[in-house]
């Protein structure tokens, strides 16, 4: 058994310190070799010093007298988005695992793939923005793209060893636990509360994605992303509810036959397979009692309530730059809402706004299109907000 040598990017996050868990769990199979965070310098000293890490980047240099302070003197320690991508590319890494929320993961992802280090990615503004360049420049390079999410997680378990390729593959589901408003009527969304939409069911996530995942439209990030990942097109990417959130995912293929990936609610467990794919191997994580869950329930999504989705599944068919706009538009209408500037249903209404006004382009693996589309957008939206 190899033990895979790893760089967390984003490791103070809640994707982060499940990935040092994991670290701490499987020692001999998970190295952690740097580690980067946006501007908590005590947790990331604290980190650093756990795990004796010597290459570190925090991406808001006005914290880095602090954190040298706090560091062994042999620490390197560096700094922005060119420390990103030091961190990214070095020699001594097997993989990176990226979970930087938002576009600052890009550059760093790609210079990853051009390096040549194995890909965990946990981050999914990369793959709806740039997933096509992302996909590609791996395969030319022969370099792995293993999904960390625990939907994508599951869909590429659930793909293992099966040999007939996508064409076989009649639908990816995904599962939703449906957020905290899943039975909430829509009268009454307009009503509710940054407190209210931060109260996740299942899991515990940072404030993003835990709104994202209350509009649902984390789910549509995630339906852009299957679409790269898996080579599938966007007609056959599918969503159910399950409030458990206890099967991850499913995969049906065109003989009728689905398979499915269970595990407790914990993503240390898609965090540990991407890191020792393609084996397996033994952790103190909690197993599933079946007898004791003794039923399964799945539900359909409320479409016409959280038009998220059917905005993900328009923005993924459309293709082009129009995935970029519709993660930055939503970004934007996020924070306004978690301001106080924007209602709760404002959040995909501005977004359904901000694209019926914008163009979407082909970007040829050009990413200055692409960034230009995602500046754009956000434009667009704060426009919107701004009303």
């Amino acid at each position: 058994m190899n033990k895979k040598r790893v760089v967390i990017l984003g490791s103070t996050g809640s994707i982060g310190t499940s990935a040092l868990k994991v670290a701490q769990d499987i020692p001999e199979r998970m190295e952690v070799v740097g580690l980067a965070a946006h501007s908590s310098v005590d947790a990331l000293a604290e980190q650093v010093n756990r795990f004796g890490v010597r290459d570190v980047c925090l991406f808001d240099a006005t914290g880095y007298e602090r954190l040298k302070q706090q560091v062994p003197a042999h620490t390197r320690i560096y700094t922005g988005l060119e420390g990103l991508c030091a961190l990214a590319t070095l020699v001594n890494a097997d993989m990176v695992l990226v979970s930087i929320i938002g576009t600052a993961g890009l550059q760093p992802t790609l210079e990853a793939i051009e390096a040549g280090k194995d890909l965990a990615i946990a981050s999914k503004e990369i793959l709806v923005m740039a997933g096509e360049v992302v996909m590609q420049r791996a395969a030319a390079k022969g370099v792995n793209v293993l999904p960390v999410d625990s939907e994508h997680n599951a869909i590429f378990q659930c793909l293992q060893g099966h040999q007939g390729g996508a064409e076989q593959v009649s639908r990816l589901i995904l599962t939703a636990s449906g957020g905290p408003f899943r039975q909430t009527p829509a009268e009454q969304l307009a009503h509710v509360t940054l407190e209210q939409a931060l109260q996740h069911p299942t899991w515990k996530m940072g404030r993003k994605i835990t709104i994202d995942s209350a509009t649902l439209f984390n789910k549509g990030l995630e339906m852009i992303e299957a679409r790269w990942l898996f080579g599938v097109p966007m007609e056959r990417v599918d969503v159910v509810v399950h409030p458990q959130s206890i099967v991850h995912s499913l995969v049906e293929f065109t003989d009728g036959s689905i398979l499915a990936q269970l595990s407790s609610s914990d993503m240390c467990f898609p965090i540990q397979y991407a890191v020792t794919w393609p084996e397996r191997t033994p952790n103190s994580l909690k197993r599933l009692d079946l007898a004791q869950i003794a039923s399964l329930r799945f539900e359909a999504p409320r479409w016409e309530d959280f038009p998220a989705l059917s905005l993900a599944r328009q923005s993924g068919l459309i293709g082009g730059t129009m995935p970029a706009m519709y993660n930055a538009a939503n970004e934007v209408a996020v924070q306004a809402f978690v301001e106080g500037r924007l209602s709760f249903p404002g959040i995909w209404q501005t977004v359904e706004a901000a694209l019926s006004r914008l163009s979407p382009r082909d970007y040829h693996g050009d990413l200055s299109v692409i960034l230009e589309a995602d500046a754009m957008a956000r434009e667009e939206a704060a426009r919107i907000v701004r009303g």
